[in-house]
């Protein structure tokens, strides 16, 4: 076991994402990147060869590799579960990408062995590190808004059909656990409920209108009621040529924001201040990344680096994780309760 000033972290599936978790760590004062898992025969090797680090096709080798403090999970969303337990009765911290799973009965299955087992575990949402989502966090419990009225989130994203027969995992109800909201809507649920709180029930619409051979939704329509009492709107699909910024609007007696990516495109307020003016200057240009709305790696690492950096601090100072398993639950059950209600033709209550 590494000291909390040399900590070392494993990941556990190689694809797609877990570059931009070895980029994070490696940016990290006093963290380094140990090995890498992947049930694919050679693809651990490939991934260390070039990523630095031990390579393992063996999970129980993997876990019981003594450098690893933390263990980032990156395989399949509906395969979380299963590599997160692993690693927590292993005596590791977790750091599981987004959903922490794909329902709430088994994201309380994590959540579970993790305080069982006296370790830590964090949700990975890079959104809520982002300047522009602080801001309007800050401005909300400031009450710049007055009362709040709306509060609304599109995710208005392309995916080909390409995409989708990449993977035989893709689409699927047990590894994806949903589509446009379960997959790539999450950052932007998980951001809606972060600012407005608790949402009180749904009423829903899903479909799959535009891809083949996929189990889930690939669009996506919700009414809601926060517990607050605002109403508002998700909107989410992959099925938008040619994929646009997710969108996130607050409107309130006072006030008004609109956050596309990591922009703002409109800052106004009833009562304004002299900073005002410059978040406005600041953050009004246009978003550096695709942010993955029509390319899942036209995204930065930067999110990945400040929550794994913060999960670090708090492991160092020994207080709670930013984003810990309740938190990262709380999307998984607004998406959930969307396709309940989906299904059933009906309002969905909240909590489940």
């Amino acid at each position: 076991m590494s000291t909390l000033q040399n900590i070392g972290f494993g990941v556990l599936g190689l694809g797609m994402i877990s570059e931009f978790h070895v980029k994070a760590i490696e940016e990290i004062a006093g963290c380094r990147f140990v090995a890498g898992f992947d049930t694919v025969p050679g693809r651990a090797a490939a991934f260390c060869e070039t990523r630095g680090g031990r390579p393992y096709d063996d999970l129980q080798s993997f876990l019981a590799d003594k450098d690893i403090d933390i263990v980032t999970i990156a395989t399949p969303s509906g395969l979380h579960l299963d590599g997160a337990v692993a690693a927590i009765r292993a005596g590791k911290h977790v750091i599981v990408e987004k959903p922490l799973e794909i329902t709430t009965a088994r994201c309380d299955a994590i959540i579970a062995e993790a305080e069982n087992a006296k370790v830590r575990v964090g949700t990975v949402f890079p959104s809520r590190y982002h300047a522009p989502s602080k801001i309007i966090k800050r401005a909300i419990d400031e009450g710049r808004f007055g009362k709040i009225t709306l509060a609304d989130a599109q995710i208005k994203w392309y995916r080909s059909q390409e995409y989708y027969d990449s993977g035989k995992w893709r689409g699927t109800w047990q590894f994806d656990g949903g589509g446009a909201l379960m997959n790539q809507g999450i950052h932007a649920i998980d951001l809606l409920q972060w600012f407005m709180g608790d949402v009180r029930e749904v009423f829903a619409y899903t479909g799959t209108l535009a891809h083949e051979r996929i189990e889930v939704e690939d669009t996506a329509v919700a009414a809601i009621r926060f517990t607050s009492g605002a109403l508002g709107v998700i909107e989410g699909t992959t099925a938008a040529y040619p994929g646009f910024l997710k969108k996130i609007e607050i409107c309130g007696s006072k006030g008004c924001v609109t956050m596309e990516e990591e922009s703002i495109t409109t800052w106004q307020f009833a009562e304004e201040r002299p900073e005002d003016e410059s978040i406005r200057c600041e953050y009004g240009r246009a978003t550096a990344t695709g942010g993955g709305a029509s390319d899942p790696k036209a995204i930065g690492h930067h999110g990945h680096r400040m929550l794994f950096e913060s999960f670090v601090s708090a492991l160092r100072e020994n207080r709670p994780v930013d984003i810990d398993g309740a938190g990262g639950r709380k999307a998984v059950e607004i998406i959930e309760c969307i396709y309940r209600s989906a299904k059933t033709h009906s309002p969905a209550a909240l909590p489940l």
